[in-house]
């Protein structure tokens, strides 16, 4: 009897779905963990020190995590087409002095948070262009751009530092407020998140990041539009640190040369924290999300149990440390589990 290619179809399916969610349940799994670890975090934080879930404690727990959250969702994407971007923590500092700038002068606050998304767009273009059409190593290319947007950052900003007093008095209480303890910047980072996660869950265009960083030359070949997908994801993740870059103008009131410097690494620290693989094809923008939160609590967990912030950097070292080699065991485990499903199914 002859089997078609129909038959044969669904014999060689098998074994790729099942890794699919083989992966998929491990990642959930992941995010589980790490909401588990927050909660149990700030319960024994609260027994310790009972203001500590206070409405202005819970309300400081989200404007820290906010502008981390914002990022770590634009990086997300980054990384999951197997890329990343190390010049956010730049961007940032320069979109807030630029936004600030701009309030100086007597501007319109919408129009500076505006000016500072398309000074974000500029830069993440820039790194798209010369990643996906230069064909340069991601590291390499954001690497350079760290430099030279900070370079470019201290240049034009020099000695200057601009405060809160230069700023319209609507927009740092806009920082500041919110609806009891929830802050308005924190409802803007939620809705930015959700939105990116129904992008990547129900659009076609956001299922083909995965399948790209999952393997770039099998996506070539199904005809998914690499470069065009790559230079999406960077651009998004740069209007991402742009918009961080005026709301931390608003949260903080405080902007100078500084602003911004060694974030980038804070940002990848929340990012495979948070379950996104370093090398590309899985995780989720939720995660990224739980892993920012988790950091920014350390900072505020760890004084409020007398523990010297000191080990701020130690704890967030570890738990990257923690992260990649998770990620190492789960990719061996389900390249053993796919062999052996490709070898039952022949």
């Amino acid at each position: 009897m002859t089997v078609t290619a129909r038959d044969q179809a669904p014999v060689t399916d098998v074994p790729e779905a099942g890794a699919t969610r083989l992966v998929d349940r491990i990642f959930k799994m992941r995010e589980l963990a790490i909401l588990l670890v927050f909660l149990v975090m700030i319960a024994v934080t609260q027994a310790g020190n009972s203001e500590f879930l206070s409405e202005q404690g819970v309300k400081d727990l989200l404007l820290n995590a906010t502008i981390l959250v914002l990022v770590a969702t634009g990086q997300s994407l980054v990384v999951i087409t197997r890329n990343v971007d190390l010049s956010v923590g730049s961007t940032l500092g320069i979109s807030a002095f630029a936004a600030g700038t701009y309030l100086q002068g007597g501007g319109n606050s919408a129009v500076a948070v505006f000016l500072a998304v398309l000074m974000g767009v500029g830069f993440g273009l820039l790194n798209g262009l010369l990643v996906s059409l230069g064909q340069v190593p991601a590291l390499v290319v954001t690497l350079g751009t760290l430099y030279i947007i900070r370079g470019i950052d201290s240049i034009w900003v020099g000695s200057r530092q601009i405060t809160a007093a230069d700023l319209p008095g609507g927009f740092v209480d806009f920082g500041s407020g919110g609806i009891s303890a929830v802050p308005w910047l924190a409802l803007i980072a939620f809705s930015v998140l959700a939105a990116t996660a129904y992008y990547l869950k129900h659009f076609g265009s956001g299922r083909e990041l995965y399948a790209l960083g999952s393997n770039p030359e099998a996506a070539r070949l199904a005809g998914i539009p690499v470069r065009k997908r790559v230079l999406t994801a960077y651009t998004f993740c740069g209007a991402l640190a742009g918009l961080a870059g005026a709301l931390y103008l608003a949260r903080f009131g405080n902007v100078d040369s500084g602003t911004g410097t060694g974030y980038e690494l804070t940002v990848v620290s929340a990012v495979v924290v948070g379950g996104v693989v370093f090398t590309g094809g899985s995780g989720s923008v939720y995660g990224a999300a739980l892993g920012a939160l988790l950091l920014t609590s350390i900072n505020s967990v760890l004084p409020a149990l007398g523990v010297s912030s000191v080990w701020v950097l130690a704890i967030n070292g570890t738990l990257l440390i923690l992260a990649i080699a998770v990620d190492r065991i789960v990719a061996l485990r389900v390249a053993k589990a796919l062999k052996k499903r490709n070898a039952r199914h022949g």
